[in-house]
């Protein structure tokens, strides 16, 4: 019987891909439907060098006969959203309760399991998204037997494997004279070779941010910058146990595995090395924007303050002189109360001295530098 998840409690807003959990005393091998989860959709590929078949089938028993041919059969299960063909499809490929547990129960943290006859690949696939910033990401359960390939997806919406399934239709490179085994290194390949486009991306929107923080840094680019970090915390969490699992094959191998597929599995092993050293270079990059973001905004303020402060400096023997001369006294009881105020030209000469007192202090200024920076602050 299919039973919820518990739902783990969120911290913030920070994205949490782990946040269902299994209840205490869980029987192993129950399986867990989403209630959002889409309908299951089967689609089959069996091929041999000759002859191709694509067709989208109704039911998990259909696969049946196709497992006991020599052709190679590719069964592709998009979406997880009922309980009974999971099963059925269980049994089809007679696959172990831990298996389907794996596969169904998402999400599972990348990795590979060797059950004998049939080896388990559970990997994250990313796709860039069309029309907005940011990608899909879902988990894909790759099941390889002997003459069959069993990969099991998330959605049915998006995937990254149609150039594999172009290459199988029309017979393109050496896909359809090699084994299920090859079949899945070029699937697998394909998910890893999928995270390229999104850091791609990625890349575009650190050259516009670093752009953006130099020259006109607002509380929005702090939010960019952290909506980035969010998103390359979750590609890091997809690619860094994937490269390991990647890894954990190659050392111990298996025997649904051929060595001339070893090699080419190291070739998948480099590209995943590469996707983490991108996204790690990325992540450093997006750190070091928040930095300078902080910077920027720092020394903003402090050519704001500057600025402020040569326009008070100017003021202040201003605002002295005229407070002086605004003091009433009157100078017929004493000639030392203000005599200037009975002069003919005491009036502009009083103007003329500030003038002289302001365009000293902008001299000044300008000869220390002061006015410089600040001009090209503006500018900027």
């Amino acid at each position: 019987m299919a039973r919820k998840l518990h739902r783990l409690p969120k911290i913030g807003n920070k994205p949490n891909e782990d946040e269902f959990y299994h209840q205490p005393g869980t029987v192993p091998g129950t399986i867990f439907i989403d209630a959002d989860a889409p309908e299951p959709i089967i689609f089959l590929i069996d091929y041999n060098q000759t002859d191709f078949i694509r067709e989208q089938i109704a039911t998990p028993e259909e696969c049946a006969p196709y497992l006991d041919s020599e052709s190679i059969s590719w069964v592709d299960v998009q979406g997880l959203g009922s309980q009974d063909i999971l099963q059925r499809l269980g049994k089809v490929f007679e696959l172990h309760p831990l298996v389907l547990e794996d596969v169904v129960n998402v999400p599972t943290r990348p990795k590979t399991e060797d059950y004998e006859d049939q080896l388990l690949f559970i990997c994250r696939m990313v796709v860039p998204k069309e029309r907005t910033c940011g990608f899909y990401s879902e988990q894909v359960s790759l099941i390889l037997g002997k003459n069959y390939l069993l990969t099991i997806q998330e959605e049915p919406e998006h995937d990254c494997f149609e150039r594999v399934r172009s290459r199988i239709e029309k017979g393109r490179g050496i896909i359809r004279k090699q084994g299920a085994d090859y079949l899945a290194y070029a699937v697998l390949d394909a998910i890893i070779d999928g995270f390229f486009p999104v850091l791609e991306i990625y890349g575009e929107r650190i050259e516009e941010l670093e752009e953006e923080v130099l020259v006109r840094p607002t509380p929005q680019t702090l939010q960019n910058i952290y909506q980035i970090r969010r998103e390359l915390l979750q590609l890091r969490r997809a690619i860094w146990p994937q490269r390991d699992a990647i890894n954990s094959l190659i050392r111990d191998g298996s025997k649904v595995i051929g060595e001339e597929v070893q090699i080419y599995l190291r070739h998948c092993y480099d590209h995943a090395v590469q996707v983490m050293e991108i996204v790690e270079t990325y992540r450093e990059l997006a750190s070091g924007l928040m930095d300078v973001y902080l910077s920027a905004v720092s020394n903003k303020m402090n050519e704001i303050i500057k600025v402020l402060t040569i326009v008070s400096s100017i003021f202040i023997p201003l605002t002295f002189v005229a407070g002086i001369y605004g003091m009433n006294f009157n100078t017929e009881k004493s000639p030392y109360n203000m005599p200037e105020l009975n002069w003919y030209w005491g009036y502009p000469l009083c103007l003329a001295v500030m003038g002289a007192i302001a365009f000293g202090l902008l001299l000044f200024f300008w000869r220390r530098g002061w006015l410089q920076n600040s001009v090209v602050i503006k500018r900027n």
